[in-house]
Formats: structure tokens, sequence, C-alpha cells
């Protein structure tokens, strides 16, 4: 029996005032929920050495239900309550596991507000969602079909800075399969002044949408900073202002990269990239800005996952590996590689390289390498070296 890969669909949706009044409520609600769960979980722990689990959680959201301070929660759904709970819980899982750091409290201002519903607390037919608590069904425009047959497991509901509201629903999708295998195998070099190179020699442009919109976001910031700081209406109109450019450059951003990792993964077998620490690299005030821009990491995060997908190899190549002073024709390592040089020919087989293209080419075949023995790429690091590698930071800043 062949298992359908679980995938959301998110759609944007335009609620009546009652609806929007409703989920708001349970948007604070999730969020104290959460937020007394987390208190009362560091507590038992810090004072009585004592793990709280779900169940005990659970039972506390039943008590305090009950109170006159609190009766407030029992105006909600309780199934978006509940799933603040397991929320609560797959963190602190993974904090024990050493897979996340300590689960923090939710601000009303900065925390994404959401609530989710399992299959108990909505209903989908023919097209129409219906909300627990709500008489009518959600004005949600369908961009794009559901799966054939699809019947959601969960949907989120969802609320961004730029105050647009979006509903997800988790389906089955039929239509998400291995592809048939290729040979190909392709070496992907992350840069500034082009997104991507790969060792095809196809060079992937940079659209850098933060700096195409950089002006209009300023003027905005700026009149918000002019604002009266409060909870005032004028303010509040200027932060959306500053939220909706925001959402729109993530969303130009967004559609770029899905585009190109779909097609990257759906024309090769095996992706080698670089494994560089963006966090680490973020602290070069500098760079910070056009790192965010090409947003590398969430490249990353949508090629390995659409790579699961589809049945597709993707191998990171250790962040030392010296793939650009490296000739990918005879091996012979460039003692020096100054940043302001972008193309240079080698000593000892005289070809003439293009950097960006020589360190792609050098890190599919470092890939192949790893494929084939198991092995990581780890050559020796140089002494002076103590964080993300100065050379890679070095030739970004010359491409800016």
């Amino acid at each position: 029996m062949t298992t359908h890969v679980k995938r959301a669909f998110k759609y944007r949706f335009y609620p009546t005032d009652a609806q929007a009044a409703e989920l708001s409520r349970t948007f604070g609600c999730v969020r104290k929920v959460y937020n007394m769960a987390l208190a009362a979980r560091t507590e038992a722990w810090v004072l009585r050495a004592e793990r709280v689990n779900y169940n005990a959680t659970s039972a506390m959201l039943t008590e305090w239900k009950k109170t006159e301070e609190l009766a407030y929660l029992s105006e909600v759904s309780s199934v978006p309550l509940q799933q603040a709970l397991r929320h609560l819980q797959a963190a602190f899982t993974g904090f024990f596991a050493r897979r996340a750091g300590y689960p923090r409290f939710k601000s009303r201002k900065k925390s994404r507000r959401s609530a989710e519903y399992t299959t108990s607390a909505f209903r989908f037919r023919d097209g129409r969602l219906t909300l627990a608590k709500m008489a009518e069904p959600l004005a949600v425009v369908w961009s794009r079909p559901l799966p054939e047959g699809a019947e959601p497991s969960t949907v989120t509901v969802s609320q961004d800075a730029a105050g647009r509201w979006f509903v997800s629903l988790l389906c089955e999708d039929p239509a998400v399969r291995p592809l048939p295998q290729t040979d190909m195998v392709v070496g992907i070099d992350a840069g500034l002044e082009h997104l991507l190179t790969l060792s095809t020699g196809e060079k992937i442009a940079n659209p850098r949408h933060e700096r195409r919109d950089r002006a209009r976001l300023a003027k905005a910031q700026r009149a918000l900073a002019r604002k009266a700081k409060g909870n005032g209406a004028n303010r509040a109109k200027a932060r959306r202002k500053v939220a909706r450019i925001h959402a729109r450059i993530a969303d130009r951003r967004r559609d770029v990269l899905q585009k190109v990792t779909t097609r990257l993964v759906r024309e090769n077998q095996t992706l080698v990239i670089e494994d560089l620490s963006v966090r680490n690299m973020l602290k070069n005030g500098s760079l910070a800005r056009a790192i965010s821009d090409a947003s590398w990491r969430e490249f990353r995060s949508m090629l390995e996952y659409k790579a699961r997908w589809y049945g597709r190899e993707v191998i990171a190549v250790d962040r030392w590996f010296p793939s650009s002073k490296l000739c990918s024709v005879c091996g012979a390592l460039q003692v020096r590689m100054p940043v302001n040089v972008r193309t240079w020919t080698c000593g000892s087989c005289g070809t003439t390289h293009d950097r960006d293209v020589n360190a792609a080419r050098n890190l599919k075949a470092a890939g192949l390498a790893v494929s084939a023995c198991g092995a990581g790429v780890r050559p020796q690091r140089e002494p002076s070296r103590t964080g993300q590698s100065a050379t890679k930071q070095e030739a970004l800043q010359r491409e800016l």
C-alpha cells in the first residue's frame, strides 16, 4: 500500500466581523493557555524537579475554566486550546532531546496569531469550510484545487502582521510520489551577485527583492516612527503599512525559491550544497541584510523536504571544504585567492576558471565522493579560523 505525503494547502480567506472577532478571541485564549501551561511546567521543574506532561496540563486547563477569572476560556472552542498544549509538549520533547532550545512564552505583539482545529472542530463539505463556534462557512479563496477526494486532518487559521487571514488544510496528496531515477548530479554554490551557480555553468540571478522595495520600506518606517507610541489608530495603520511591504517582499522571495527548488529537484537525482552556517554569517553587519534577502536557509529547507517527497538526495559538504581555491580539473589547491578575483587560471594545468562555477563543480565532485564512501568532506581547519569561513564572507562582501 502506497503511503501518501501529508501536505499543507494554504489559502487566503475573508472573515465576517463576527468570525474575525471569534478568531481573535481564540488566538488570545490559545496564547494564554500556552503561557500558563509553560509557567506551570517551568515552576514544577525549578521548585520540585517534577516533570509535568500533556495529560497534567490538560487537567489544569479543565480546572482553569472553572475559575471566575478564566471562565472566558470556555467561550471558545476547546480543540485549539488542547492543540496548544500538545504543541507545548512537542516543544519540551524537542528540548529534552537537545534538538531545540527551551520553549519561550508567546508575546501578544510579536508571536504568530494562529489556532489549530482537528476534525472534531470543523466541517468540510462541498468546498465549504465551517469552524466550531461559527454558524457560517469561511469565505475562502480557493486559488488552487485540493487533491481529489482530500479530507483535511487539521485546519490551521492564522493572521499575519499585515492583517491578512489564511487557512491551511493538511491533506494527503497522492500526486507527491518518488520521481523516476536519473543519473543527474548537480553542485550548487550560493552567492549574492548570483543567487545560485550550478556546476552546469548556469547562473540563477539574485532578484534582490528587499533592495527593490527598500525606498518604500524606509519611507513607511519613517512614517511609523513619527507616530506617537501606544495603541492609537494612526500608529496601527502605519504599522500595517510597513507589514504589508514586508509581506510583499517575503511572498515574492518565497515564490522564486519554490520555483527554483522544484525545478532543481525534478531535474537532478543528487543535489550537492555547501553546509553554510547562516546564523554565524548574519552576525556580519555589512552582509546580514543581503544574506537575509537571499534566504539561503529557506532555500535549503525547501530543497531538503522536496527531495524527501520525490526520492532525491541532498548532500551538504562541510563548509571548510576549499571549493573556490581548488582546481576542478587537476585538483591543485591555490594558496591564495583574493576576493577581487572572479576568474583565475590554474598554475598546474593552465585551465581558466570562473570562480563560482569552479566552486560548484568542486562541490559536485565532493558530494559524489561522500555518496560513494559515506564519509564527510572535512579537511584540516586553519588554526586562525574560529567561525564561518572568512574567505566566503570576504567573497560575498566583494559581490555587494
